[in-house]
Order: structure tokens, then C-alpha cells, then sequence
């Protein structure tokens, strides 16, 4: 099964949640792993898939790189490098998939951010037959851009399975209290549960145990 994980904005915890997932499946006995298809703006040996693999514990794969940290389209335009067809990169995910494997493909940013100038991640979901995965900030203004993502991605077909709260601070203000209320409800969507502030940065182990306590899907 492959399935697109997508943020609701840049630096919503996707990474990290991505890696929760991750986790969580492996403990369960399935085999899974992550694919970052497009990584800007990392050094050689670090980016998402590294920091999944550190976290979660699994393999991860990354193909195309992109040495400026912006949309993938204007990070390619820049450095002059061509950018891949949206079949090509779906054809290469797919190349990952096998049976009884759960493939976790994370975007770059939103869902409507450009991987090339001619498609986003709607349209490699697309390709994928994928269903979605929306990982939401849960402060003020997060209710607003959570069921924008979730209404585009039905308004183009693709499934919602569930949201995931990037980073729960440990002091959490009223909006954010409401907001986990209210955002199953404005987005349609099952709310999974959120992630503690700071989980990216602990053991293995210890992020192995936040991920179970945290997510219930």
C-alpha cells in the first residue's frame, strides 16, 4: 500500500510525523518504509529521509535533490536542473512498493506546493492511487488551512484517512485545546492524535514509545 503524507504548511512537524507513522507500523510487525522523492535544501547525508530513518528506525529512500531551501520547482529552476515527469517519479515510488508493504511517500511543504512546475503532490497521489495523510499545526489559524488541504484533496479524488498534529506544545493555549476538538469536525477527517513538541529530537527508543502513546489509527 502507499500512502502521501502532506502538511497542512511548511514546518508542521511532517518529518516527524512521517517517522511516527513509520514507527508505529514497524512495531506492529509491518514492513515500511519512507520515500522522500524530492529533498531541497539539505547537505549531502542529511534531509527528511535521514531524520525518518534516525527517528523510526526504517529504511528510507530519497531520488532527486535540489541544493536550495524552496519549492522544489524553484529550487530546480535555479540550479538549472531538469525535473523529473510526474510519471517518472510515480514509476520510481512504485519500483518500492511490494506486497504486504505499507510505502509512506512525504511531500514537500502543502499539498498544492510545486515538485515541478506542471504538478504537486495531488498530482503524484494521483498517480499513485494513494490515499492521504494530513499533518496540521494546531495554533491559531490551523482549523483554516487543515480542511483547505482535506477539501482539495477530495475536490481532486484523493482520500483523507487521517490528520496528525504536527507538535503539541507542553503548555498548549485555549486555541490550540479547541482546535484538536474542532479539526476532525471541519476537516471530515479522522484526528489520529498529535505529537509532543521536541519528539524529533529524542532516542530511538524513547520516540518509539511516543509514537504508540500518541497515535491511535
Amino acid at each position: 500500500m502507499i500512502i502521501a503524507v502532506t502538511g497542512t504548511n511548511t514546518d508542521v512537524g511532517k518529518t516527524v510525523a512521517t517517522a511516527a507513522l513509520a514507527s508505529v507500523l514497524a512495531q506492529r510487525g509491518q514492513d515500511v518504509v519512507a520515500v522522500k522523492p524530492i529533498q531541497t535544501g539539505e547537505a549531502p547525508g542529511e534531509g527528511d529521509a535521514s531524520t525518518v530513518a534516525k527517528l523510526a528506525g526504517i529504511e528510507t529512500f530519497e531520488r532527486w535533490r535540489y541544493p536550495e531551501p524552496l519549492a522544489p520547482n524553484l529550487a530546480a529552476r535555479r540550479a538549472g536542473i531538469e525535473t523529473p515527469s510526474v510519471e517518472e517519479v510515480a514509476e520510481w515510488v512504485r519500483s518500492l512498493d511490494a506486497p504486504d508493504r505499507t510505502v509512506l511517500v512525504e511531500g514537500a511543504g502543502g499539498l498544492l506546493v510545486r515538485l515541478a512546475d506542471d504538478y504537486t503532490l495531488v498530482d503524484l497521489a494521483t498517480a499513485l492511487s494513494a490515499p492521504l495523510v494530513v499533518v496540521t499545526s494546531l495554533g491559531l489559524g490551523s482549523l483554516n488551512l487543515a480542511e483547505l488541504t482535506c477539501v482539495q484533496a477530495r475536490a481532486h479524488g484523493l482520500e483523507v484517512l487521517g490528520l496528525i498534529g504536527g507538535s503539541m506544545p507542553e503548555h498548549p493555549d485555549l486555541a490550540t485545546r479547541l482546535n484538536v476538538q474542532e479539526l476532525p469536525v471541519v476537516t471530515q477527517a479522522p484526528y489520529w492524535g498529535h505529537l509532543p513538541a521536541g519528539a524529533g529530537q529524542l532516542t530511538r527508543e524513547a520516540f518509539a514509545q511516543v509514537a504508540l502513546e500518541s497515535l491511535r489509527f
